[in-house]
């Protein structure tokens, strides 16, 4: 691994104004846990490799906490997902964000991991990720993408973003746009609204010298359904092959309102209009859930064979979600 200048931020402002100072030549890192490997591994090419490493771990007032300040869950972006994960506040009204945040990988992993981190974490494509940065694809600085015509049975069933195929299979991204979340960072007070917040190349539509500091995700309304289920190839630890991430009012009776998300299927996390709009009016029942699931994929365009299943897992997946 390369050398790199760490820099210890001392408040939030500090660290916008160092990563404004460095430019390109610098990102934050809090747990490090998808930034370290990535690094280590040599996967970017120079030109997009940091040279300065700004720690956020140091600013203070810290930016690890879990609260809930009158009907919005505010979380500091510095807070582990294990605390998450088993937050009595989180698991009372937003429990299907303490089920994504136990579904990420393993117990050392979600104790290193924060929130703010997770959500930012670069793309799993082993063209992009390859060691010594092998295969220059369009998502690193190169052109074209590997993966269109080489092994892809990981990448998006529903399109390319700038050519890029590979997938947001990140598992706290669904819920909070399910969830209605905003995205706080230290150039928006007001925040993005989870749906608009990911970019399905660059990642997220934060700018040069932004980074997070807060999620606030809205206390549900009385009575609904929320749930978020994963496959994944191997065993639960794994990143998903596709996620689903519900929020449905009410749960029972006549649905008033739903938003179902798939995660993993996709260059970013997709809201489907067509899977809310079969439950709408309907009870949720097997023959609404049914066709909420044939909806929620409808419009998939696989690359080949050899991603095709995705489309068939993420309709299993919806099932499963409203069912719970």
């Amino acid at each position: 691994m390369r050398a790199f200048t760490y820099i210890n931020a001392t408040s939030i402002a500090d660290a916008g104004a160092k990563l404004t100072q460095y430019g390109a030549n610098a990102r934050v890192i809090a747990g490090g846990t998808d930034l370290i490997p990535m690094l280590k591994d040599r996967s970017l090419p120079d030109k997009l490799s940091p040279t300065y490493l700004i720690n956020l771990k140091t600013i203070t007032p810290s930016l690890d906490y879990i609260k809930v300040d009158g009907t919005t869950l505010k979380i500091g972006a510095l807070t582990r997902l294990h605390d998450i994960a088993f937050s009595t506040d989180v698991q009372s009204k937003w429990s299907s964000l303490a089920q994504a945040a136990r579904a990420v990988a393993k117990w050392g992993i979600r104790n290193a991991g924060t929130i703010g981190g997770n959500i930012c974490c670069n793309k799993r494509c082993w063209y992009y990720r390859s060691t010594w940065n092998k295969f220059q694809c369009v998502l690193n600085g190169g052109t074209g993408c590997p993966a269109a015509a080489g092994q892809h049975r990981y990448e998006s069933i529903f399109g390319a973003t700038n050519g890029c195929y590979s997938v947001n299979n990140n598992d706290i991204a669904p819920v909070l746009v399910a969830l209605s979340a905003k995205i706080i960072t230290n150039k928006s007070s007001a925040g993005y609204d989870a749906e608009k917040f990911f970019d399905g190349f660059k990642l997220t539509v934060m700018g040069a010298g932004e980074f997070i500091t807060e999620v606030d995700v809205p206390t549900p309304a009385t009575g609904s359904k929320q749930a978020f289920v994963k496959a994944t190839e191997r065993r639960s630890v794994d990143f998903a092959s596709a996620s689903v991430a519900v929020l449905v009012t009410p749960a029972t009776g006549s649905v008033t309102a739903a938003r179902i998300v798939l995660g993993a299927v996709g260059t970013t996390p997709i809201l489907s209009a067509d899977a809310a709009a079969a439950l709408v009016g309907k009870s949720l029942d097997a023959t609404s859930i049914a066709a909420a699931a044939t909806a929620a994929v409808a419009k998939a365009t696989p690359i080949s064979i050899l991603n095709k299943y995705k489309a068939p897992m993420a309709a299993g997946l919806v099932k499963r979600a409203l069912s719970s």
